[in-house]
């Protein structure tokens, strides 16, 4: 298997779901570190024409937009499979991603967790008021995937999954917050879920603190 190259901010929540699949499926990759300007400069934007990240570069093949990531590197790569067969399972594991993707990223990370963390990591202001409107939303995310995930070790079927590598890097920002510890209080099993998660290797490989 040749080795993949991986284009990312170190600290992206979507980097490190990208990370974690290679991780878990043992791949062997590059990760170009970048900084955020460079993400809207004519180099990667060559790569992503919207100027996001991460980017996956495959021999001759270069691939963006996460799931895509994720599911591409599952799919090409030896060993367990991050993806279930069974029709419910998987159509569980294609709705956590989408509240991950659509509302929990959008409600929760990119305003209490990028406030909380990301942007006083880059020396920039935090809005509270920002954080404080973002709250309600958190709490109806977080009460929709206690719902959905109940007890389960994992959040679509009985095994590890790409919805899993999806929500945990973003579940783990909300976590170290102040909001998010109080919003998790009545969730002991969504906790219990991310402690597992940050347990494994792939986890410990990817954090901030190892990638920077």
């Amino acid at each position: 298997m040749s080795e993949f190259t991986i284009y990312g901010v170190p600290g992206s929540p979507y980097l490190r779901s990208a990370l974690l699949v290679l991780e878990e499926k043992q791949a062997h990759y590059t990760l170009i570190k970048m900084a955020p300007p460079a993400t809207k400069q004519p180099e990667h934007l060559a790569r992503h024409p919207f100027g996001r990240i991460p980017v996956l570069e495959h021999d001759d093949f270069r691939l963006y937009e996460t799931q895509a990531i994720l599911r591409y590197v599952d799919a090409v790569c030896p060993g367990i499979s991050l993806q279930p067969a069974d029709p419910r399972s998987a159509a569980r594991l294609n709705q956590i991603i989408g509240i991950t993707d659509w509302y929990f990223f959008r409600d929760v990370s990119a305003t209490i967790g990028f406030n909380r963390i990301v942007a006083p990591a880059f020396g920039m202001a935090t809005d509270e008021n920002v954080v404080l409107a973002a709250i309600p939303k958190a709490a109806i995310c977080l009460k929709a995937l206690s719902e959905l995930i109940g007890g389960a070790p994992y959040v679509a079927g009985d095994g590890i999954s790409i919805a899993d590598l999806m929500l945990a890097p973003q579940m783990e920002f909300l976590a170290m917050t102040p909001e998010g510890v109080t919003l998790l209080e009545p969730y002991p099993h969504l906790k219990a879920w991310l402690a597992s998660m940050q347990e494994r290797p792939s986890m410990q490989a990817t954090t901030w603190k190892k990638l920077t």
